[in-house]
């Protein structure tokens, strides 16, 4: 293994042993090497292990200590501590079997009494990051800078009024894309934690969503001249901790991207919790932003709607796994993104067995999801259905009203001439769950 010894002693490399399995530490579903519709399931899922809650998550919530203490970890934020956290993280992701991780630049480095202090520290690192890389084969799928966690964001970052921290926010953003561009990866990732407001009365919307707008525009321009070929994505979030976000959910991104002229250049990176905060059902804009060509990665999680906060639990239905690997598949397959488990275990789960569970089972639901949409797909019978739902608009007055061919003179007159009521044709919808539901 690529740490200093083993960390994870009791633990054997996580290996397919198919459905009829009862271990919980090996895959039913997920073979990483098979080859379905053209691809290995490796390369449709891309899995990807996020640093910040499995390596720096402490069991803490709003209401309650921390109850996670971890073996390898000695509580402080030195260097050394760092480095041998980067060792461990790197045998769990061999252990686990996954292709790529992610991080934010302070979960895997100590922030130091000067920026340039900070900088040094995350260059030292990221080298160590980079050694271990180039030994085992994983890859960095994307890196972020959290521009929420520190008091001086407390009002924001891009959208905070005082300039002076918006620049130290710049300055941030700019290093970690830096480490991004030479650790390889493939992605660089905007969450906007921060980038709302907590009262309306004090805050000037227009002026803040234009400030964001500039950072977003700097990035993108800075990329393209270190050569850094990654995604530049967007993240929605409706809510919390701000009262509200400008980044709501997936339309209200896409709208903002399109009015600041970033359409072209901007992905977004869907986090299933934060739509379901947004009031959508979860699989909502992973299907919007897949159809429209704008799905750039996802952050795979769900949430308990009954609590009504971000609780970033992994994905373990298989309904639910269905419709993101339908996506997945409808779109053509991810390019640079992937499965991200932005998701933790329990607050009561508190063995370093557990890390390895949580990812296995969601790992083992999203391949079973690929596998039902690999075979929903090929029967066809759910397609075929979808499609003479809307086959009126396939010719006639349907398709001159698609294809921007008509006018609502025309369609009076249509009406006029041929004065029947329309048929009230039934949707169907349980047929079509029912008939979803036998490929589960």
């Amino acid at each position: 293994m690529a740490g200093d010894g083993s960390f994870f002693p009791e633990i054997q490399p996580i290996a397919f042993a198919g459905p009829e399995s009862d271990n919980v530490l090996s895959y039913r579903y997920y073979d990483a090497d098979e080859v379905i519709m053209g691809k290995k399931m490796r390369d449709w899922l891309r899995f990807s292990v996020c640093y910040w809650h499995t390596f720096r998550g402490n069991g803490l919530d709003p209401f309650g200590k921390p109850t996670i203490n971890r073996p390898w970890d000695d509580g402080t934020e030195s260097l050394d501590n760092a480095l041998r956290r980067v060792r461990a993280a790197f045998e769990f992701f061999q252990k686990l079997g996954v292709d790529y991780y992610t991080f934010h630049d302070v979960d895997v480095s100590p922030e130091g009494a000067t920026l340039q202090e900070t900088f040094d520290n995350l260059d030292k690192v990221t080298d160590l990051m980079l050694e271990l890389q180039a030994k085992t084969g994983i890859k960095l799928l994307w890196g972020t800078a959290n521009l929420f966690s520190h008091p001086r964001y407390m009002c924001g970052a891009s959208t905070n009024p005082d300039p002076l921290v918006f620049a130290r926010a710049a300055a941030q953003v700019k290093k970690a894309i830096d480490v991004t561009h030479k650790l390889g990866g493939q992605g660089f990732v905007f969450w906007g934690g921060r980038e709302g407001y907590a009262h309306i009365i004090n805050t000037d919307m227009t002026r803040e969503m234009g400030h964001y707008a500039q950072m977003l525009k700097m990035a993108v321009a800075y990329k393209k001249s270190i050569g850094f070929s990654g995604q530049i994505l967007v993240e929605p979030k409706p809510r919390e901790p701000m009262k509200h976000q400008y980044d709501y959910d997936a339309q209200t991104v896409l709208g903002f991207l399109h009015q600041h002229g970033l359409y072209d250049e901007v992905m977004l990176n869907i986090e299933p919790n934060h739509t379901q905060l947004a009031g959508h059902e979860f699989e909502h804009d992973i299907i919007l932003t897949a159809q429209m060509g704008k799905l750039g990665s996802i952050d795979a999680n769900t949430g308990s709607e009954s609590l009504g906060w971000d609780t970033d639990e992994f994905i373990v239905d298989h309904a639910r796994a269905t419709l993101i690997a339908k996506a997945i598949i409808e779109m053509g397959g991810f390019t640079q993104g992937g499965l991200n488990f932005d998701a933790k275990v329990r607050r009561e789960s508190t063995d370093v067995e557990d890390m390895f569970i949580a990812h296995i089972a969601s790992i083992d639901a999203l391949a079973k999801g690929l596998r039902n949409a690999v075979r929903l797909l090929e029967h066809g019978r759910l397609p075929a259905m979808l499609k003479q739902r809307y086959a009126g608009f396939d010719e006639g007055l349907g398709k001159q009203i698609e294809e921007g061919n008509s006018s609502l003179e025309a369609l009076t007159q249509h009406c006029l001439d041929n004065d029947t009521e329309p048929p009230v044709l039934s949707g169907k919808q349980e047929k079509f769950q029912a008939v979803f539901n036998h490929y589960l």
